[in-house]
């Protein structure tokens, strides 16, 4: 205590120190309010952690509630083309099943959400190196009594990047945000494909039902035939086994395709996006493309060079392949600009010991010595790897095109040769009615003709799939409808012309 009298009497009987000390104290008290009330007013706008759990249930009822009658849904389609005196829907051909699959299924909130990411990335990217602040307070032991024993710095650090790395940046995040943006469209193709062929399945799945129908009532009449010829002894017990067995195998191939329609209308619910009980409510298109194949199947011809175009032109993988080569490009700009260094200025305010002392620091890091070399050599690697794999999937894309095409027109003639031979058995059976009714043949044969008339129709509905199976898978090849191509290539024939 007496130690600290003595201290304090002298503190306050050398004038000189008193000033010193007082402003010292003052100015330290000064620095520090400027320094923490914009601390202070900067904290209220702290952004607060919301925790945000997931609710299975909530998920599952969201699942379950979706509906395809429902007013946001209907006016979906209208801000789409569809006409609201046809709505709701009467018959869900591929286009309508399309846009319920872009309104319904999670997997395009998925690359939506992905693609709001990338956004946010742009803006990041975008930011400016933030500036520091550095300060520091301290005490003396006073042992020189004619000097402040207090000593107080403060200093900020202001980063400049030079060689316009910001930009490159920036750069570098649009193509990776216009990557994001493509492959919403990329899901939206794989959705459509995914929807088309399902539906082509279930087409097939109900023809094959009517028509295993009919065959088995066929089979029934000529299992009843035989039996009246075997009680009457005109047939053998062999002719009559034979026709059982072959009813036995109609009735189990129906069974097996009735049975097959419930997993084909899942697996088009999952597509969907939708719960199963609402597509099985939902009045499909029984044959979509019936009409126009049966009309013109040899009309679906499309030249290789227009198809070759088309796909390099339209593919989305191809887009992206050349976007992923932008961010390579941009990847070995930035690796170059490193070659330059940041620079990081400090200027700073320091009162010690009474002094007041101002200054300006320079600092960067020496990348002059090694100039990056291992990084941009690394980077000219990647390019070239991009490079390579846009040339292989070019390749790829016309190789898978005019696959594609080759499996339609293969398509088309078989079809059109099942049609010939449904229509020589149609003739077939006219003439064996005629002589039917003119008594040259019996019921019996007539039955068999028929029979022979349903299996041909089967193998027309079958090549009718395989068809529009082909159409659909080369129209994800080009991701283009075939019906614009064809349509593009009139016109641009038709210009030529003229």
């Amino acid at each position: 205590m007496a130690q600290l009298k003595n201290k304090k009497s002298t503190i306050w009987t050398n004038p000189s120190f008193s000033i010193q000390s007082n402003s010292g104290v003052k100015a330290i008290y000064k620095s520090t309010l400027l320094i923490c009330l914009p601390l202070i007013l900067v904290a209220c706008g702290f952004e607060q952690y919301i925790a945000k759990p997931m609710d299975t249930k909530a998920i599952a009822l969201k699942i379950e509630s979706k509906n395809p009658e429902s007013p946001q849904f209907q006016q979906f389609l209208i801000n789409n083309g569809f006409s609201p005196e046809h709505l709701p829907v009467k018959q869900w051909d591929v286009d309508a099943l399309t846009y319920c699959a872009l309104f319904f299924h999670p997997s395009l909130d998925v690359a939506r959400a992905q693609w709001r990411a990338a956004e946010a990335a742009t803006l990041v990217a975008a930011t400016k190196p933030i500036s520091g602040i550095n300060s520091h307070i301290a005490d003396s032991n006073n042992a020189n009594k004619d000097i402040s024993p207090y000593t107080f710095g403060l200093s900020i650090d202001v980063s400049i990047e030079s060689a316009n790395k910001r930009d490159i940046r920036i750069e570098n995040a649009m193509h990776l945000s216009q990557i994001s943006k493509l492959e919403i469209a990329q899901t939206a193709w794989q959705l459509r494909n995914f929807v088309a062929q399902s539906l082509y399945e279930t087409q097939l799945n109900q023809q094959q039902i009517n028509l295993l129908t009919q065959e088995q009532s066929f089979r029934q009449q000529v299992v009843t035939i035989y039996q009246k010829r075997a009680n009457l002894g005109v047939a053998s017990n062999v002719e009559l086994s034979t026709a059982k067995l072959q009813l036995q195998l109609s009735t189990a191939e129906l069974n097996a395709v009735q049975h097959n329609k419930l997993v084909l209308l899942a697996r088009l619910a999952s597509h969907l996006g939708l719960p199963l009980s609402r597509v099985e409510a939902m009045p499909l298109l029984q044959d979509a493309y019936n009409t126009s194949i049966r009309s013109s199947a040899g009309s679906i011809q499309v030249k290789p060079e227009a198809l070759n175009r088309a796909a390099l032109l339209n593919r989305l993988d191809i887009r992206i392949a050349l976007e992923r080569y932008a961010t390579a490009e941009a990847k070995l700009k930035l690796e170059i600009a490193k070659q330059y260094p940041d620079i990081k200025l400090s200027p700073g305010y320091t009162y010690e010991f009474g002094s007041h002392v101002w200054s300006l620091g320079l600092s960067g890091l020496l990348t002059l010595l090694n100039k990056n070399k291992l990084a941009i050599a690394e980077a000219k690697q990647l390019r070239e790897v991009d490079a390579a794999q846009f040339e292989a999937l070019q390749s790829n894309v016309i190789a898978e095109a005019s696959a594609a095409n080759a499996k339609v027109i293969q398509a088309q003639q078989a079809l059109t040769q099942q049609q010939k031979l449904y229509e020589l058995q149609q003739h077939n059976t006219q003439r064996m009615t005629q002589r039917l009714a003119v008594g040259e043949i019996d019921r019996l044969e007539l039955t068999f003709s028929k029979l022979e008339d349903v299996i041909a129709e089967k193998n027309i509905a079958l090549a009718h799939f395989q068809l529009k199976t082909a159409i659909n898978q080369l129209e994800n090849t080009l991701q283009q409808p075939i019906n614009t191509l064809i349509t593009q290539e009139k016109l641009e024939a038709l210009s030529l012309n003229q």
